[in-house]
């Protein structure tokens, strides 16, 4: 028997190694990964940038404390308000606590403006994690029921809702914060309409409220510019970003500008492996790395090569429903059941995911070439057909 709490439904493979877009098993044999340990490894297994950072920090100091400077972690600031606009830096551990930074930065700006009770504005199919604030915060009553009370503050409305927004704008003066994922990815890759988040951004600036961006998944390269919200040509007050940023690396941040910048003062929070020098030593290659190659550029020739083969060898097109995402967060929505599809992918030592019930989720890193683009989607077309022929139209 395990030792390890079942958390999680494994699936039966366990890997050794990897390189670029490839994950190898104990016994050698290769995957194609495309789905980037949930969208972490976004410059690819193994990367030599990172693994030198990693070496070269390890060498000389792993960790002292935030008590003291660290060197690392004002590189790593620097860099990232360079690149992004925002003004100043939280790093933490990983997406769920970036994102209880962002609630209570939100929170602190209704209490410095009096209100007692503050509120914020989140969406249904959400996801910000599964710590008590993030999951109060998430969109999904499956995930929560186990772990109530939950959290209170948190206004819900359906996704892309402007007339709703309206309401709440015209009706609450308890309101602090509007905080939203651009591209919701565990409901199944639903990019938010551009002018639902238009208008949020001029509520926000007309009610004094904080814009708040989850980039946890959709941040770090892979949607075609660093974040996405700069594609989009839409700048939160707050981003909350995770995952891709370390490349495997546990690290997370907060980032703040204008009226959010300085909210949060000494003994507001903290934490003890956040920022620290071996975690910021990596981000900051993955973040270089990215900017100098200017990766974020082949999101969407990635994308594009994907379904090239996924339209070559489906023997229907009704079997696909829909298509969405940006870049590479990518929902491929089909017309039969995906119950055994993520283990027939594996058989075929393609790793992809299911996501919001039936979306296919494919999250596939920017080092990805386009061969083993095509041939993901191909391989998915073949799953899908073989499907259809198995058990008919869901």
């Amino acid at each position: 028997m395990s030792a390890i709490m079942p958390t999680y439904g494994r699936l039966p493979v366990s890997f050794a190694s990897g390189d670029g877009a490839y994950l190898f098993d104990q016994k050698g044999l290769q995957y194609i990964d495309a789905l980037s340990g949930i969208a972490v490894t976004n410059i690819g297994h193994s990367h030599p940038n990172v693994t030198r950072a990693v070496q070269e920090q390890a060498e000389t100091l792993i960790h002292t404390s935030n008590l003291y400077g660290i060197a690392q972690q004002e590189r790593l600031a620097a860099e990232l308000t360079q690149l992004t606009g925002m003004e100043n830096v939280f790093f933490c551990n990983s997406g769920a606590e970036a994102n209880e930074t962002a609630i209570k930065v939100a929170r602190r700006h209704g209490r410095n403006k009096g209100i007692e009770t503050p509120q914020i504005i989140v969406l249904e199919g959400a996801f910000h994690g599964r710590t008590m604030g993030a999951l109060s915060a998430t969109g999904n009553a499956a995930i929560q029921e186990s772990f109530k009370p939950l959290l209170p503050g948190f206004i819900r409305i359906a996704r892309n809702d402007i007339d709703a927004l309206e309401l709440l704008a015209k009706n609450r003066d308890d309101i602090v914060a509007i905080h939203v994922e651009p591209i919701q990815g565990e409901s199944g890759i639903w990019p938010l309409s551009p002018s639902f988040l238009t208008r949020a951004r001029e509520l926000c600036d007309a009610k004094d409220w904080l814009l708040s961006f989850d980039e946890v998944q959709s941040g770090n390269g892979r949607c075609g510019e660093l974040y996405v919200f700069q594609r989009l040509g839409i700048t939160p007050d707050i981003l909350a970003t995770a995952k891709g940023l370390g490349n495997g690396l546990p690290i997370g941040a907060c980032m703040t500008r204008d009226r959010a910048r300085e909210l949060l003062i000494a003994g507001d929070h903290g934490t003890t492996y956040g920022g620290n020098p071996i975690c910021c030593a990596a981000a900051s290659a993955v973040i270089n790395t990215l900017s100098s190659e200017q990766l974020w550029n082949r999101a969407d020739k990635i994308r594009d090569a994907i379904f090239e083969g996924l339209d070559a060898e489906l023997s229907d097109p009704a079997l696909v429903r829909d298509r969405r995402g940006i870049g590479l967060m990518i929902g491929i929505e089909p017309t039969v059941a995906t119950t055994n599809l993520v283990k027939m992918a594996l058989d075929r030592r393609v790793l992809v995911n299911v996501a919001g019930g039936n979306t296919i989720r494919l999250l596939p890193p920017l080092v990805m070439n386009l061969d083993d683009a095509r041939m993901v989607g191909a391989t998915i077309a073949d799953i899908l057909n073989a499907l259809k022929d198995d058990k008919g139209q869901a």
